[in-house]
């Protein structure tokens, strides 16, 4: 199966009021090109769940400037101050998550799991509304697991079956959060035929992505520079 899509069709099959993850870190691993699409298509309404909120006009702080998020689930804000603003003016709400039970939750949405117990948080502002319970002398909070309408997430090499290969830091929450969401679209560098792979590399297998976008030549220039740490 080819799973290769038009942009504008991959992302017109997102509806407004979807739950979005978003992968990326600092924008590194972020999937500008369907980020770009999704501004420009208008959905509105959109929860979106990434590790940050970008930056002003980068990663999905262009979700925050045009206004289409209403709810952000993340472990930080603080490189965006449009999504500071954002939260304290009440046009979005924002749930701060610590990034490790984040991800955490993220997984378990992805592997079938209700949730999980970690001690991080207890006794602070994230344990309020959660259930404590106490395991051979030590109190954990119960974290319910996450999951998503849809994946926009980044990867460097494709085949045309949807096997993903990531490139450096930019492998961060991408494969976390495409088993985690009903509809997954890869933005990639690169396209081979099936067979070309070496099946030992392959970091996320074809059957949790369902559509394929190849970025432009500008954007491959641009993921090489950055890929390997912060912009």
């Amino acid at each position: 199966m080819n799973k290769e899509r038009d942009l504008v069709q991959a992302i017109a099959d997102i509806a407004s009021g979807s739950t979005i993850m978003v992968g990326g870190f600092m924008t590194v691993g972020t999937p500008e090109i369907l980020v770009d699409e999704l501004v420009r298509q208008g959905q509105e309404n959109l929860t979106i769940v990434c590790n940050d909120a970008g930056v002003p006009g980068g990663g999905v702080g262009k979700l925050v400037r045009s206004k289409q998020l209403s709810i952000l689930i993340t472990s930080h804000i603080g490189l965006n101050p449009e999504m500071g603003k954002a939260m304290n003016s009440g046009e979005a709400q924002v749930q701060l998550v610590p990034q490790g039970t984040l991800a955490e939750r993220i997984r378990c949405g992805g592997t079938g799991l209700g949730g999980f117990l970690t001690p991080t948080g207890v006794g602070t502002l994230v344990e309020e509304g959660k259930e404590r319970k106490t395991l051979d002398g030590k109190d954990y909070l119960l974290e319910l697991s996450l999951k998503g309408d849809v994946a926009l997430i980044k990867a460097h090499r494709a085949d045309r079956a949807g096997n993903l290969i990531f490139r450096m830091s930019a492998r961060n929450f991408n494969p976390l959060m495409a088993p985690a969401c009903q509809y997954v679209v890869a933005q990639v560098s690169e396209i081979v035929e099936i067979g070309e792979l070496d099946p030992d590399e392959i970091m996320l297998p074809g059957i949790f992505v369902d559509a394929l976008v190849l970025a432009p030549a500008d954007d491959q220039t641009r993921t090489n520079e950055t890929e390997g740490g912060a912009p």
